[in-house]
Formats: structure tokens, C-alpha cells, sequence
């Protein structure tokens, strides 16, 4: 830890601690305001929110920044992506096959409305069409990483000189939206159509709220964890080959597909070292899903710098509360009766709350809040993550361009 040109720079152990006491103030924050647990919001979101506003104070009062190295943060998203792909099951596949579809239509017809709404309202203040996409799908379903891979073009081609900071305000306002959207419009659809899981099972992601979870002892925790890394090396095998092809993915969907291949393709009574059988679905790998993913949504919204984004609030605030409210209705009105108005689909439409404006990790985490509290839905942590994970990007790097060349 160490002050540079009035900035506090903070290492990744000590990034990391401070995560997972963000997490636990996220906790006990919950449990003290019973509105937040019927609304289904995360616990890291929760605290990240009130340590970025903290954190925000400091730079006000001060004028010290604080930034913080998040490399382990990005191992954690590998990790819980890995558990994901280890819990998955070719029976969800196939069920999850046309659920997979129409839900990927949707949110590629989704992503053109949301371009045309930040292009409408670039216009209504006068702005250039390339801050319309800034505030699309450029930031809000793109997420940090496209805003910043495709600021400095839009910036050098198209004149907006503050496009990096436009795109990222977008994208943490975006993230915000999307952490709080998820859990209140699944509870409102359980709620309303009285939706209950179809049978009770081992949740993919925690434990239930109202139950103490499976007996978890230390060697079935140690062989998770070992699957988890035993999937990872495989994955970056995996990465290395498709890269070698010229197709480039996150490492941590390369995992995803690494292990959901060694769970389908090995026997379940193959003789292993442990002596134990694969870990899929059991409560050691619940549970590590649920710290990875908890604390690495807590690191990234600790980490936000919220006072950059002040200057550019008016046009900022216009475009996601416009934005907020088409996704919503699009949520309710359109994912819900074509995913088949079921407990599941009202699950998904927790995800799509976070794919919608934030991230993958924020739908993950909206649907991790409203199974733990209503019961497993494990399509849901199958088609989602596909979509979002997968298919976005691929998308979104077609559309942006033909958006762009429009202009």
C-alpha cells in the first residue's frame, strides 16, 4: 500500500481482505434491513455500494484517491465459472435447448432497441450518435471491458474526446441498476404467480437461507477445490487451442466448458484418487461458488470510482433511467411468457436483469440471491451464463460496428 501523485494504491492481498469485509458489512446490512432480503439483493452488492460511496467521501474531503489491484478478483471469476461448467449436467443442455434460443433472440433483439434508445436520446440533447452507443450496448450490455476496448476509436474517429469516461460512467450506473433490478422483478413474478420450483435440489450457487445446507467436511471442500483446478488447467489448455484457431474467449468460459466436459464425459463411478466421486452439485462446491462469486462482485463495486462520473450526470441519467425502464418492461412483459411463465423463467428474468445493464457476474449473482431464497433452478445457471458469457460478445461485436457505421 502506497501513495503516488495523491492516489492510494492498494495491493491484491490486501484488495482482497478488504472484499471480504465489504462482503460481510454487505451481510450484516441485510440482515438488519429486512426490506433488502424480500428484495432478493445481493449481499455484495449491498456492501460494495456503501464502501464505493465511502471511498468517494475520502476522494471529496482528501482529494486521495483510492485504486485498488484486482488481480485476484479476476481468478475468482475464473473459479466460479469453473463451478458452473463442473455443476452442469447434459440432460440441462438438452432441456435447456430451446429456452436457449428464444432467450438468445430476445436479447439480441434487445440489443438493437437499446442501441436506437441511446441513439434517440444522443439526439434529443444534441449530442453525437456515438454517445448514444456509448450509453447502449456499447457500456450497458457490453460492460466495462467493451467500453473500454471501443472508447479510444469512438474518441479518435468520431470526435467525443471524453468517450472512455462517458462509456465507463455508463457501464458502473449500468452495473448498479442491474444488481438492484434482478431480485426485486423476480419476486414480484413468484409472487404474483405463485411459482414454486419444480422439485427440491442441491442449489448450483450458496445455500438455502432457511436451511443449514449439507454436511460439508474438509476432504469433500479439498476434492472441489481440486476438481475446480483440475477444470482449469484442462480450460487453459482448451483457451490455448481456440486461440491457435483464431478464435479468442474469456478464460473463464473456456473453464466453463472444461468442466462441464470432464463432468459429463467421465463416468460418475470412475475410479479417482479421492476415493470420492466428482463433486458436482454437492454443498463443497456450492459453497465455493458462492464465496468466489460474492466476493468478486464486492471488489468490483468497492473499487468504483464514483466521483468521476458527477460531470456527465444530466445525459448520463436520461439514457439509464430510460434504458432501466425498457429493460424492465422487457423482462416482464416479453422474457417471462416466452421462457413459459415458470419458476425457472422467472429466475432468468433475475439474469436478464443483470445481462440487460451490468454483467455476467450481476446476473449470476441476482439469480444466486432469489434461488437461495426460493429453491434451485439449475436451467436457469445453464442458459443464462451461455448466453451472456458467450453469445453477447459475439453479437455485440458485429453490431457495434454496423452501428457505428451507420452514423
Amino acid at each position: 500500500m502506497e501513495i503516488i501523485d495523491e492516489v492510494l494504491r492498494i495491493g491484491p492481498g490486501l484488495a482482497t481482505t478488504i472484499g471480504i469485509l465489504v462482503l460481510f458489512v454487505g451481510k450484516r446490512v441485510n440482515e438488519k434491513f429486512a426490506f433488502l432480503r424480500e428484495l432478493s439483493i445481493p449481499k455484495p452488492v449491498t456492501g460494495g455500494l456503501l464502501f464505493s460511496i465511502l471511498v468517494a467521501t475520502v476522494y471529496a474531503t482528501t482529494g486521495t484517491a483510492i485504486e485498488f489491484d484486482l488481480a485476484a478478483r479476476d481468478a475468482l471469476l475464473v473459479y466460479f465459472f469453473t463451478t458452473i461448467g463442473i455443476n452442469s449436467s447434459v440432460h440441462d443442455l438438452l432441456s435447456g435447448g430451446k429456452p436457449l434460443v428464444i432467450l438468445l433472440l430476445i436479447t439480441i433483439v434487445y440489443m438493437v432497441i437499446q442501441n436506437l434508445t441511446g441513439l434517440s436520446i444522443a439526439a434529443l440533447f444534441d449530442l453525437p450518435g456515438a454517445v448514444g452507443l456509448l450509453g447502449g450496448t456499447v457500456s450497458l450490455i457490453g460492460g466495462h471491458g467493451t467500453s473500454i476496448a471501443w472508447a479510444p476509436r469512438i474518441a479518435e474517429d468520431y470526435g467525443v474526446v471524453n468517450a472512455m469516461e462517458i462509456g465507463i460512467a455508463c457501464a458502473t450506473f449500468g452495473l448498479i441498476l442491474a444488481s438492484l433490478m434482478g431480485g426485486p422483478i423476480a419476486r414480484f413474478l413468484i409472487a404474483r404467480y405463485k411459482l414454486t420450483p419444480d422439485k427440491a435440489d442441491a442449489l448450483t450457487v450458496g445455500m438455502p437461507e432457511e436451511k443449514g445446507g449439507g454436511m460439508i467436511d474438509s476432504m469433500g471442500f479439498l476434492d472441489a477445490i481440486f476438481a475446480i483446478h483440475l477444470s482449469i488447467f484442462f480450460g487453459l489448455i482448451l483457451n490455448g487451442l481456440l486461440e491457435a484457431q483464431g478464435l479468442e474467449l474469456p478464460l473463464f468460459v473456456s473453464c466453463l466448458f472444461s468442466g462441464l466436459l470432464i463432468t459429463n464425459l467421465i463416468p460418475a463411478n470412475f475410479p479417482r484418487f479421492s476415493g470420492m466421486r466428482w463433486p458436482s452439485r454437492t454443498p463443497s462446491m456450492a459453497l465455493i461458488a458462492e464465496m468466489a462469486l460474492g466476493t468478486f462482485l464486492a471488489m468490483s463495486l468497492m473499487s468504483m470510482q464514483l466521483w468521476t462520473l458527477v460531470d456527465l450526470a444530466g445525459p448520463i441519467f436520461t439514457i439509464l433511467a430510460i434504458q432501466f425502464a425498457i429493460a424492465v418492461a422487457i423482462n416482464i412483459f416479453v422474457v417471462f411468457p416466452l421462457m413459459g411463465r415458470t419458476y425457472d423463467a422467472a429466475v432468468v428474468c433475475a439474469g436478464f436483469g443483470g445481462i440487460s445493464l451490468g454483467s455476467t457476474p450481476t446476473a449470476m449473482a441476482n439469480m444466486s440471491a432469489v434461488t437461495q431464497r426460493y429453491g434451485a433452478s439449475h436451467l436457469a445457471f445453464v442458459i443464462v451464463p451461455l448466453v451472456c458469457a458467450f453469445f453477447i460478445d459475439l453479437a455485440n461485436a458485429l453490431m457495434i460496428p454496423f452501428f457505428l457505421n451507420s452514423l
